[in-house]
């Protein structure tokens, strides 16, 4: 029989759902996520012993008093191994995917009990999602939704739909017929036969139905972990991929203590909403004759309260917990300003290494942090997604090509950062005669005929098995075993104790060469291939999002030596306990930190002479005004001043300075824009000097208005353009020689009505004239990133009505040089290009509101020498 594949038509289905469908992909994991979060944020939100009290109480009320005192022990126990914040993820997971699939199963269970072809077209479908191996429901998962919690609650709720489904149709289809027959025969509706007669006596079926949903759930959940999902089930893969006994017992008892309280608890909420589980409940209680207390259950109302009570004590002690949280003091090396890095990495020891070493120095650089441990697969998707920025652990060219090849167009190469590597079959010292890869041919026996590899995921693995075996001749005679790097170690380490024959794959550098007396077989035909590099590997658009972070992996370099010491302290630390290894290898290495990511400029963690200070700021929402005061909080802040920052119209803004309330503004365009408003307060104020210019004020249209390429175009064109010309605020000085001077020159008096708006409705009308290709004629200036967004023409002015180029100034209150001697040095001599302040403002569009400062930011980590050069500290 020829071999049939339907792998490519799979494939093919996939691809166009990926391109066409992902805005329902998006929308379904923003829906989920969502849920998740707002479970998570009530589970894990409170004290742990609190939450533990909650959770015992609905024990008590559910089962009693034995079962709540073990409740409680149970979810101290979890506090005590330091697992309470995972096993509350894993506890929202579950309580997500069951009640998500509940609510799908038992009104499809329902359906197939009352339609014999449904349950007839349900049965297949069911026999497949519950014998399907669980983790091929991830594959879905990630390639459609990322890495993270979405794809691991859609396998879930797969996976743990059929029993919900069978056991309500089961447990209706049960119900007695002759019961049926009679509520028919006194005229009971199929609704109320539904309602009234089969789902109460279907009820206890039904919950057990239920339970199976919970507990599979459960399961499922632990499965995800390797999807990225987090809880446990990350705590459980970690553990077995690394081999971690210790972690994985403690892990594992955890899973336990969930399973068996979920399982316990949904089966006693049968006596509480079922009629023959509340009658079979009374029947044990009045049967007890000794310890009849440990029988006791408390009404609804009493449990309630309690419950109630224990939650507003771990929510009030959240919050405190939280205001605590808040004071906060300002560092001059906070370049991450809380912005959120997430990093993932495989389970190989130099991965391991230098994902917790960058871990550690971004939030010594002030970034938030999430890190992922997956396998190379949903890795390179999730970096590719961009749900993961970065990874560190990228073997290039061979061992990660296929990776590469398949997600190039969506990565950026951060370069090399350890190199060159080499891989390798090894044997341990002790078996003679094997020196080389061709000794190994005839030698199977001694073996059993058996290459211990790792991860089948792994580029290395094709490499042996495609050309190592061939090129040597062991094809027929070994077979590779995919394992794990954890599970092959695993087998070094026994063999080696028995003192048995046995080969690995291995790669240098590794930390087992220097556990244990190896040798590295020869390759004399270079099957292997050259050594390769080991690069770190972003998303693309990574650069944009975190300058200063890209730069840093960029120039980011170990030795040998360096990530060896690494890598055993991180070893000797243990698992979990992978960063406090790294601050203990930084300790020993003082100054790294700052060689590895020095903070931008260089300087700018220098204080400056007036420190302490505060410097209150001022602006109207013009993008030049914005671009400029948020550059000047954060280099002011870097050079430890404090600073306030105050958005106003161009009068109160120029009335605050002139009245001492405000310090200082970087808009002031002169000597015509703002005229007015210097020559009414000149004598309360002082010019800093211009740093930026010349500039121009003009009228501007579309490229694609023909005709039109000068003022006096204009004259006798009015109807096209509606006859309006859209303004911006009618306080600027622009709009008044436009009115009084522009229009008059031209005469396009009468013939234009000057629209007053604001530059935003300015722009928006710009932009949606430009949408429909409508002529439009607006106010503009230069510089304005409006041309570079758009293909525009600025009007000529032959007649020189706009005047001259302007300047665009500091201004300040009259004795700011006396108030501040340093930052008054800093404003005379601040310049920006066209260049850099254009940039500037693209940033701060890409930011958009509200995110000023952090757009700011990142253009400073961008230009790392800017706050040096503009503020220099003295020596």
């Amino acid at each position: 029989m020829p071999r049939f594949t339907f792998g490519a038509w799979v494939e093919d289905v996939v691809d166009w759902l990926q391109s066409n469908l992902t805005w329902i992909f998006d929308a379904i994991k923003t829906v989920l996520g969502g849920m998740y979060d707002g479970v998570n944020a009530v589970l894990s939100g409170g004290e742990p012993l609190l939450m533990a009290g909650i959770f015992a109480v609905l024990a008590f009320w559910l089962r009693g008093v034995i079962p709540a005192v073990l409740t409680f022990v149970g979810f101290a126990l979890i506090d005590s191994l330091a697992l309470w914040d995972e096993a509350m993820a894993t506890l929202s997971l579950v309580v997500v995917a069951a009640v998500i699939t509940i609510i799908i199963a038992v009104p499809t269970g329902i359906w197939a009990a009352r339609n014999n072809r449904v349950s007839a077209t349900l049965r297949p479908v069911l026999d497949v999602m519950q014998t399907m191996p669980a983790f091929v429901y991830l594959i879905p998962g990630v390639m459609f939704f990322g890495v993270g919690v979405t794809p691991g609650v859609i396998a879930t709720i797969v996976f743990a739909m059929p029993p919900g489904v069978r056991m309500t149709e089961l447990g209706i289809r049960q119900v007695d017929g002759e019961l049926v027959e009679a509520a028919a025969a006194f005229g009971t509706t199929p609704k109320h036969t539904l309602t009234r007669v089969q789902l109460p006596l279907a009820l206890p079926t039904i919950m057990a139905g239920i339970n199976q949903v919970i507990m599979l759930s459960l399961s499922m959940v632990v499965i995800g972990g390797m999807a990225g999902a987090g809880g446990l089930g990350e705590k459980v893969y970690a553990a077995i991929t690394q081999l971690q006994v210790g972690l994985a017992a403690e892990s594992g008892i955890a899973v336990v203590i969930l399973a068996m309280y979920l399982d316990r608890m949904t089966g006693a909420l049968n006596e509480r909403v079922s009629p023959l589980g509340r009658r079979a409940a009374a029947k044990v209680a009045a049967g007890a004759r000794r310890l009849k207390f440990t029988h006791y259950k408390p009404g609804t109302a009493v449990a309630m309260t309690g419950v109630v009570v224990l939650a507003l004590v771990a929510g009030g002690l959240n919050i405190a917990g939280s205001s605590d949280s808040k004071a906060t003091t300002a560092d001059s090396g906070n370049v991450g300003q809380g912005q959120k890095i997430n990093m993932g990495y495989i389970p190989w020891d130099e991965g391991i290494a230098s994902t917790f070493l960058w871990k550690e120095i971004l939030e010594q650089r002030g970034y938030e942090t999430g890190i992922t441990q997956l396998d190379a697969g949903p890795l390179y998707s999730g970096v590719a997604r961009g749900d993961i920025d970065f990874q560190t652990d990228s073997w290039l060219p061979t061992t990660h090509k296929d990776y590469w090849d398949k997600y190039s167009d969506q990565l950026d190469d951060l370069g090399s950062w350890y190199g060159p590597t080499s891989l390798e079959l090894t044997v341990p010292s002790y078996v003679k005669g094997i020196d080389s890869l061709e000794d190994l041919k005839g030698q199977g026996k001694k073996f059993d005929g058996k290459i211990i590899g790792i991860e089948a995921s792994a580029g290395m693995m094709g490499t042996l098995n495609k050309k190592v075996l061939k090129e040597y001749g062991l094809e027929g005679e070994y077979e590779v075993v995919s394992s794990s790097t954890s599970s092959m170690l695993a087998e070094l380490n026994a063999s080696i104790k028995k003192k048995e024959p046995v080969v690995v794959t291995l790669w240098s550098p590794h930390w087992a060469y220097g556990k244990h007396d190896l040798k590295k077989l020869k390759d004399p035909k270079g099957a292997w291939g050259k050594g390769e590099e080991v690069h770190t590997v972003a998303h693309k658009g990574f650069a944009e999002k975190a300058p200063a972070v890209s730069k840093w992996l960029k120039d980011f370099k170990l030795t040998e030596k360096q990530l060896t010491s690494l890598e055993n302290e991180i070893q000797t630390a243990g698992q979990g306990q992978e960063q406090d290894g790294v601050r203990a290898w930084l300790k020993k290495n003082p100054g790294l930190v700052d060689k590895l990511a020095p903070v931008p400029g260089g300087g700018g963690a220098q204080q400056g002479k007036d420190a302490g200070k505060t410097v209150n700021m001022g602006y109207f929402p013009w993008d030049e005004a914005i671009a400029s005061t948020y550059l000047w909080q954060n280099m002011l802040e870097d050079r430890g001043y404090k600073t306030t920052v105050k958005q106003l119209d161009p009068g109160p803004l120029y009335t605050g300075l002139a009245q001492g309330q405000l310090d200082v503004q970087f808009d002031s365009w002169l000597p015509t824009t703002h005229k007015d408003y210097w020559d009414r307060y000149k004598e309360n104020l002082v010019d800093l000097g211009s740093w930026y210019g010349p500039t121009s004020l003009e009228l501007t249209v579309p490229s694609y208005v023909k005709g039109i390429d000068s003022l006096e175009d204009l004259k006798g064109q009015g109807k096209k353009f509606n006859g309006k010309i859209i303004g911006i605020e009618s306080s600027a000085g622009m709009m008044g020689t436009l009115n009084k001077k522009v229009l008059k020159e031209y005469g396009l008096e009468g013939e234009y009505e000057v629209v007053s708006s604001s530059t935003s409705s300015m722009l928006a009308e710009l932009n949606r004239s430009i949408k429909k290709k409508e002529p439009v004629v607006v106010t503009l200036w230069s510089p304005h990133w409006a041309y570079g967004k758009h293909d525009l023409k600025k009007l000529k002015d032959p007649k020189g009505a706009w005047g001259k180029g302007e300047q665009i100034h500091t201004v300040a209150k009259k004795d700011f040089a006396k108030d501040f001697p340093e930052l008054t040095g800093w404003l005379k001599d601040f310049k920006l290009t066209e260049a850099q302040l254009a940039s500037l403002e693209v940033e701060l569009q890409k930011g958009g509101a509200g995110k000023e400062k952090e757009s700011a930011r990142r253009w400073m980590d961008a230009n790392p020498d800017v706050v040096e050069k503009l503020a220099p500290v003295g020596s």
